[in-house]
């Protein structure tokens, strides 16, 4: 296998298009990060617990349709299914509503991880919210000291839910701190990073649990100052991979203008056969020479047209992103 992925596997309770009405999904991070892998090609297996009822039927059946392979087909019988209950907030944050108390989720044993099934894989990947419990903290605990062993790449994500530790979120970090020696690839988010002592701390964190990569859901500027290589997904197809210096050659310069009269300058230049986009109040054109730039700004007083500011701009991280992943916008 390519990917072996331990954890929860849960019903999404979305809401609908009606009020007070919801929608099932297949859901669990470690599950979808199996569904997504297994979509993109790759050879995948699943391990977790689901409950004897329709719910779990409906996730085996899931994962069996995507080609994951269940690596615990038996059902529990000791708690139905696990489900969460999404809520949207205005802004789109979402919040979680868990029934867990408790779900199929916590009962996974250690003797479902098997060795044989990690020593046949590339990677083992595991997430904080199965060790928020027992059994299943211990089984996750099992998988990633084993791949550690085994020599293979260990993948973990922060992943905290406030619900499934009681708004524990010190008991979260010092379970994840006890992992962390087992851990080569790190998923963290611009939420969770204070739980690992924060921005400032993730260099001194890579350096004493021999961590190699570092992943941030959105602090680009800190992967910059951290990191010597960087990978891109987008829909599960990887777009860029490369070092950091590589990605930097993607930054594109460009030239703004701020006038008096902004829908009359975006005319004058397009006349004069420049691609032309806009960021608030300012029409960017891209980098060219003095010359042509004096040229330009000799037209837009033979125009009448008020010049308020002109500057030279370079695409940030962030932009170099959006680019990348199919979200740049234009006029």
């Amino acid at each position: 296998m390519d990917l072996y992925s331990l954890g929860e596997l849960v019903i999404d309770f979305t809401p609908g298009s009606e009020p007070a009405s919801y929608i099932r999904n297949p859901g669990g991070a470690p599950a979808n990060a199996a569904i997504t892998a297994a979509r993109s090609g790759l050879e995948v297996g699943m391990c977790g617990s689901v409950g004897d009822d329709d719910f779990g039927r409906f996730l085996i059946q899931t994962l069996e349709e995507n080609g994951v392979k269940v690596l615990n087909p038996k059902l529990c019988g000791k708690a139905i299914t696990t489900l969460a209950f999404v809520t949207l907030a205005p802004d789109g944050n979402r919040s979680f509503t868990f029934a867990r108390k408790p779900g199929a989720d916590m009962f996974l044993e250690e003797e479902a991880v098997k060795a044989e099934d990690i020593q046949s894989s590339a990677i083992v990947h595991a997430g904080s919210c199965s060790l928020s419990a027992s059994p299943v903290a211990e089984a996750t605990i099992k998988a990633l000291r084993l791949g550690h062993e085994m020599g293979k790449l260990v993948s973990f994500d922060v992943n905290y839910r406030n619900v499934m530790w009681q708004d524990g979120q010190a008991a979260c970090a010092a379970k994840v701190r006890e992992i962390l020696p087992y851990v080569d690839l790190l998923k963290v988010s611009d939420e969770e990073v204070g739980m690992v002592g924060g921005e400032e701390a993730l260099p001194g964190l890579m350096e004493e649990y021999g961590i190699t990569v570092v992943v941030s859901s959105h602090l680009l500027g800190e992967i910059d100052q951290m990191a010597d290589h960087v990978g891109i997904i987008r829909k599960g197809r990887l777009v860029f991979q490369d070092t950091m210096a590589k990605l930097h050659t993607h930054a594109t310069q460009q030239i703004a203008l701020r006038t008096g009269r902004p829908a009359e300058t975006l005319s004058l230049l397009r006349r004069s056969g420049l691609e032309v986009t806009k960021e608030d109040d300012y029409l960017l054109i891209p980098m060219t020479d003095d010359n042509r730039i004096a040229a330009l700004c000799r037209q837009l007083c033979e125009q009448n047209i008020p010049l308020y500011r002109i500057e030279k701009r370079e695409n940030s991280l962030e932009d170099i992103f959006l680019a990348l992943t199919g979200k740049e916008t234009s006029l």
